[in-house]
């Protein structure tokens, strides 16, 4: 009957005055009846709480005989958890437009790279650089005689540096 009532029970934080009001209009049956059943309650409480810890204590000892350990269990709990993120809808569509920003990215710079390749290559073929190549070449079979045309850059400075070096030296001398 006790549990039937349709008679508030007071929440936790609510005034003390409002419970002693209610135990003034509960009948001493009623009140024994309560306490009994409240006793009960504290006792299912505590056996419960005995036997989850006995649970846990069994539990403990057949993961020690499985050998999993806490840094087993937390790598196990880490990859389950990546595993419920990337099969979320949030993580697939972010997964998806950055999988297309990087494809338009690279795109994007193949497409410079081809631009720039593009400008060498007209740079190269300016009357400009044409005549600087042929001066380049004459001073080079002047300075270095017989060599196959070519060679790269640098031995091609190199050998006008020493052109130059020798025509200087040839005119200090005739003076």
């Amino acid at each position: 009957q006790g549990l039937l009532r349709s008679d508030s029970i007071p929440e936790v934080g609510e005034d003390a005055a409002a419970t002693v009001d209610m135990a003034e209009t509960l009948s001493e049956e009623e009140q024994d009846e309560l306490r009994k059943e409240l006793a009960k309650v504290e006792e299912e409480i505590q056996t419960l709480s005995q036997v989850l810890a006995a649970k846990e204590k069994h539990l403990a000892e057949i993961k020690r005989k499985l050998g999993i350990n806490s840094l087993q269990e937390l790598r196990q709990n880490i990859t389950k958890s990546w595993q419920d993120v990337t099969s979320t809808t949030a993580y697939k569509k972010t997964s998806e437009t950055l999988s297309q920003a990087g494809q338009k990215a690279s795109a994007a710079f193949s497409s410079v790279g081809s631009v720039i390749t593009k400008k060498f290559e007209d740079v190269r073929n300016s009357p400009t650089f044409k005549s600087f190549e042929e001066k380049v070449e004459n001073l080079k079979s002047k300075v270095g005689g017989s060599k196959p045309a070519g060679g790269d850059f640098g031995e091609v400075l190199n050998s006008a540096a020493n052109a130059s070096a020798t025509e200087t030296i040839a005119e200090q001398t005739q003076e």
